[in-house]
């Protein structure tokens, strides 16, 4: 007698291993640079700020390839136009090459912006940690001096000082003016910075530090000052911006750097005479200022929107 076998099969149905995965949550970090690669105009303008950095930063190999000078006067070659090889940008009224003065001037702005917003940058970081900490009478006086030096137009305040200690100073006039800029610049950081820290020492990870004995500097270094990075960051790319039009506008008034120093402000301010001769010499150091100060600001922008915890991907 014929036995019949039966086989049985069992269906299985596969679970992908990605589902067993214990997925980390994403950071803060993370999700911006995510939200930062999606966002096609801050990449732009990051493009082109560093396409400017660099020229800036190659202007003496410029100077090497082409066989131009930002100094050398050239009284035969005064207001020579656009394309006139290998002065591609034309000659100013003394005959030095356009193209090499317009890349050295943005060494010099900056550098002045940068280095200015980073000083400007600490005292308000380290006051605005320190009162909206504290609070009390530390954050009184903090608060009065700020809307003390506030109450005077920002303008008038930096024409007085600058008279006083830049047009009085030997040289160049550069380190002055750094100075004066970082010293008068930082009340908008401290406001902004201490607004963020009465919130961040209320929540509970500052609690529990300092209920297990962590001193304040410990807590301010190592559990605040890491939560205000990307409100220093927004600050820095703004302050930048808006010190590229400080330094130019004091510059064009005779206040700033001294010739034959150049930068796009006393460019503007020298080239004002020979608008009729030479527009060449007005138009491009106004386009540079335009298109950084707009970069720096487009920059500035899409980081306050990556960092953002609220926004959505």
């Amino acid at each position: 007698m014929a036995t019949r076998v039966t086989t049985t099969s069992v269906a299985k149905i596969g679970v992908p291993d990605e589902a067993h995965e214990h997925r980390k949550p994403d950071s803060l970090t993370s999700r911006a640079l995510r939200r930062l690669r999606r966002d096609k105009l801050t990449l732009v303008a990051l493009a082109v700020l560093s396409l400017l950095v660099l020229f800036a930063l190659l202007a003496p190999a410029f100077e090497t390839w082409l066989n131009i000078s930002y100094t050398d006067v050239q009284t035969d070659k005064t207001f020579l136009p656009y394309g006139s090889f290998p002065h591609i940008l034309g000659t100013d009224d003394l005959g030095r090459d356009h193209f090499a003065r317009l890349l050295y001037g943005a060494r010099v702005s900056l550098s002045i912006a940068a280095l200015a917003a980073g000083l400007s940058l600490v005292i308000g970081v380290a006051l605005g940690m320190v009162t909206g900490y504290y609070g009390g009478i530390i954050d009184d006086l903090n608060n009065w001096f700020i809307a003390t030096l506030t109450s005077i137009p920002s303008l008038f305040l930096l024409l007085i000082v600058s008279a006083l200690f830049i047009r009085t100073s030997t040289g160049s006039g550069v380190v002055p003016l750094i100075l004066v800029l970082g010293l008068l610049g930082w009340t908008g950081t401290a406001r902004l910075v201490r607004g963020e820290t009465l919130s961040l020492r209320e929540r509970d990870y500052v609690v529990a530090a300092r209920s297990m004995g962590a001193g304040a500097a410990r807590i301010m270094f190592i559990h605040i000052l890491p939560n205000l990075f990307s409100v220093i960051i927004i600050s820095l790319m703004i302050d930048i911006g808006s010190l590229i039009l400080v330094e130019a506008a004091l510059s064009f008034l005779g206040l700033g750097v001294k010739p034959p120093e150049p930068t796009w402000g006393n460019m503007l301010q020298a080239a004002r005479e020979y608008f009729t001769r030479g527009v060449h010499l007005v138009i491009m150091p106004g386009v540079l200022i335009f298109t950084t100060v707009l970069c720096l600001y487009v920059i500035g922008d899409g980081l306050r929107d990556a960092f953002d915890p609220t926004s959505k991907d």
